[in-house]
């Protein structure tokens, strides 16, 4: 595959042309709309820009964090602009992550197809490599060598290899750095070119740490047998079916040299290989396609749930855009809030109400998510409507959804009969359910005439509690008295309500008025607070209610800054919708992330059997014996090409420490962490031993965090990775970095070898 990309950027005469490089203007809003020449770089890994054609250049972005190209009349912001930018001429580069989308406008409609054609080659090729491929093609380590090469004459000298060093976070015995320099440097011209580099690169990467466990297993110390990596396989990676045929895949799999293959032998470069490939990841590969049994009813899983999914930004000046839909959904989101008001022209509008936050047309928002919807997940997408409409565009609501959605939309029961409980994932493939207000629901689905006024619940309060302590500008006041009055006159109009299948929203009072009055297809929406409180006073009455009824819970409306609470906490009560700020990057959205990563990303995971019995006697804050309790032992070893933390900071290296933390019931919480290694980020080594003792592994997750030590300030975050206790693979393992957003760092890792044992253990240490 990589030689593929180079073979197409040689005749691809897109690729050529963009490898010419192009003037386009770049466009962030109406009024900054600037001009800038983009290149793509020889390697076509990277785009660089400068202000004009022959103008001191800079990186741009790299095509591995390119998600995807959109045309112009897919852009949001360009499509605002119309009036004053041609739409056929321009295009969005949307990338991984929380990245802000990269609006272009070229000069011609051919230019700009020469780079949309060009970028989704590119992505295409580099998405279907692996990642050896990434690092054994020549390009890949080009922009290292034009960082380094300050002069920028295609070589570098000792003095440039020194600076290259630093950039690379590695601070190097000068005596050692000048042996690799010298062996890389073959033909003694005093510096490096090409190839040269790359040897010298190879030495650098070299990992002792790996050579010695290779050589333990080896008995000449040049190659595992089949035998022996078999033994290696069983009893040190607790592959405990792992037979003959399985050892021979992975050697077909990772084994470099042909000659390897067929004598059926590991070589160095081979075993390396393996322990870093997703073989070797902590993550088990066989929990990453859908591995779970999905056909059981909706309440038995939980629900990968967002919160004021339209916001961008924070809850009171935010921005709300059709983006936050698209990530959402992409990332694997199956519930989605859509907050609804009165809008100009007859048209609903979507935002945070009482607040200054951009309103956007609510048919939008549902031709987003008719697109979106199933992208990423076949299973079903719940839109959790907060009405706040007139009964007339209430009605307008309805077209939408009805006409937009179209077969999409469930707008009956399964097969036309009232079921006993709710029907499962596999049944709702590829449908959207609305969950929202509905009226009295009978048995034969007919609706009774009079139309009661709903009442204030759910995160209405939290809008309210904002008011206390956000004061609106005057013209704002005046729009939101006239909401207030129109609230106290709502009425739920009946074509609206028949579109509420099996999500009634109601009023949760207590666990006996639910067990005594309320239904299955009901669902009550809790505050962070309020479910928190009822964790605390009756955790085995929540987990028993959740176990037959859908349970929703949501941020605190003083959570004015868009943050998130810890979903781990509701989810040890069985709360299958825990909904989360999820443009807002951190702990608590890499627990979601991490929790959700297994199921084959689909957004929905099967809770254990213990919170699926409704005669459960599980209490999240007080577990009894007997649960399958374990002591894991992890030895953190060494780092792998840590990224600098401030690249402004060309002088500067990290001092990396490893933090390990346990997140699950409350008596399982726990975090230890290792020393940190003086001045190297490249190739630190712990070898440290950290010892945890888990009551309920089946609700718990580890994250496992890298962080620059600074005994001035807090420690910086370099990087991070999460994942459940029960995806976790034991033995030799790479931990593979992710950013802040969620973004992979690679090469960036950790060597770790894990142990689990059952029961609970002394401390041997």
């Amino acid at each position: 595959m990589a030689s593929l990309l180079q073979d197409r950027l040689t005749t691809d005469q897109d690729l050529l042309l963009m490898q010419e490089g192009m003037l386009m203007r770049k466009v962030r809003s109406k009024s900054w709309k600037k001009l800038r020449y983009f290149r793509l770089q020889n390697d076509g890994m990277t785009v660089w820009h400068a202000r004009q054609a022959r103008g001191s250049a800079k990186p741009s972005f790299s095509i591995s964090d390119v998600d995807t190209i959109r045309n112009g009349h897919d852009s949001e912001l360009l499509r605002s602009l119309a009036e004053d930018l041609p739409l056929e001429q321009g295009f969005t580069v949307v990338f991984h992550g929380r990245a802000s989308n990269l609006d272009l406008v070229a000069n011609s409609v051919e230019e700009a197809q020469i780079w949309m054609r060009g970028l989704q080659l590119l992505v295409d090729l580099v998405t279907s490599m692996d990642h050896q491929e990434r690092l054994d093609q020549p390009g890949w380590l080009s922009d290292w060598f034009q960082r380094g090469d300050k002069n920028q004459d295609g070589k570098m000298t000792f003095q440039e290899v020194q600076r290259l060093l630093h950039l690379m976070n590695v601070e190097m015995d000068q005596e050692y750095a000048f042996s690799l320099f010298q062996e890389a440097d073959t033909s003694q011209s005093g510096s490096l070119e090409g190839e040269e580099f790359v040897q010298f690169y190879k030495a650098l990467t070299k990992r002792v740490e790996v050579q010695e466990l290779f050589e333990s297993f080896s008995a000449d110390g040049q190659k595992l047998t089949l035998l022996e990596f078999l033994d290696f396989l069983r009893e040190e990676q607790k592959e405990r079916d792992c037979t003959s045929d399985l050892a021979l895949e992975l050697i077909d799999r990772y084994e470099p040299s042909d000659s390897g293959k067929l004598r059926h032998v590991l070589s160095m470069d081979g075993f390396l290989s393996y322990l870093c490939s997703k073989d070797g990841d902590i993550f088990n590969p066989a929990c990453l396609p859908i591995y779970q049994d999905m056909t059981q009813p909706l309440n038995h899983y939980f629900i990968c749930s967002s919160h004021n999914t339209y916001l961008v930004g924070d809850q009171l000046c935010g921005q709300s855009s059709v983006e936050g839909y698209i990530r959402a959904l992409k990332r694997g989101c199956r519930c989605v809030e859509v907050d609804v008001w009165d809008g100009p022209n007859g048209e609903p509008v979507v935002y945070h109400g009482h607040t200054l936050t951009s309103r956007i047309l609510f048919k939008d928002v549902v031709t987003t998510v008719a697109q979106y919807a199933f992208q990423t997940s076949d299973y079903p997408v719940v839109l959790s409507l907060e009405t706040h409409c007139s009964w007339e565009q209430q009605q307008t609501m309805v077209r939408h959804l009805t006409e937009i959605l179209g077969e999409q939309l469930l707008s009956t029961t399964m097969d036309g009969v009232l079921p006993s409980q709710l029907p499962s994932p596999e049944e709702l493939r590829r449908k959207i359910l609305v969950k929202g207000k509905k009226l009295t629901f009978e048995e034969d689905l007919e609706y009774e005439e009079e139309e009661p006024e709903p009442e204030l619940e759910g995160e209405q309060e939290s809008e309210l509690a904002l008011e206390s302590q956000f004061e609106p500008e005057p013209q704002e006041q005046n729009l939101q008295s006239k909401d207030k009055k129109k609230k106290s006159k709502l009425i739920l109009c009946p074509a609206l309500s028949s579109l509420v299948i099996y999500l009634k929203s109601v009023s949760f009072r207590s666990f006996t008025h639910s067990k005594e009055h309320y239904h299955f297809y009901e669902i009550s929406s809790f505050s962070e607070t309020k479910a928190k409180r009822l964790i605390k006073e009756a955790g085995n009455e929540f987990v028993q209610h959740n176990a037959w009824q859908l349970s929703r819970v949501y941020p605190s409306g003083l959570r004015t800054d868009s943050s998130n609470y810890n979903p781990q906490e509701l989810w040890n009560a069985g709360c299958q919708m825990v909904a989360m700020n999820m443009q807002t990057a951190g702990l608590e959205m890499d627990i979601c992330d991490g929790h959700f990563r297994q199921n084959g990303g689909c957004g929905y995971v099967l809770k254990p059997d213990f919170l699926r019995d409704t005669q459960s006697s599980f209490d999240p804050e007080r577990p009894i014996s007997p649960f399958k309790a374990q002591t894991l032992l992890i030895q953190v070893i060494s780092g792998q090409q840590l990224p600098k933390v401030d690249k402004t900071k060309e002088g500067s290296i990290v001092d990396p420490l490893v933090r390990v933390q346990i997140f699950g019931v409350r008596l399982d919480a726990a975090r230890q962490e290792t020393n940190y290694v003086d001045n190297n980020g490249f190739n630190p080594y712990w070898g440290q031993t950290l010892c945890f003792r888990v009551l309920v592994p089946e609700l718990a997750m580890l994250r496992f965090v890298v962080m620059d030590y600074d005994w001035k300030s807090r420690n910086d975050f370099i990087g991070q990775y999460t994942l459940p206790w029960t995806c976790m693979q034991q033995g030799y393992r790479h931990i593979h970095l992710l950013s802040k957003d969620g973004i992979s760092l690679r090469p960036a890792s950790i060597f770790v070898y894990i142990c689990i044992r059952e029961g609970l253990e002394e401390d041997e240490s």
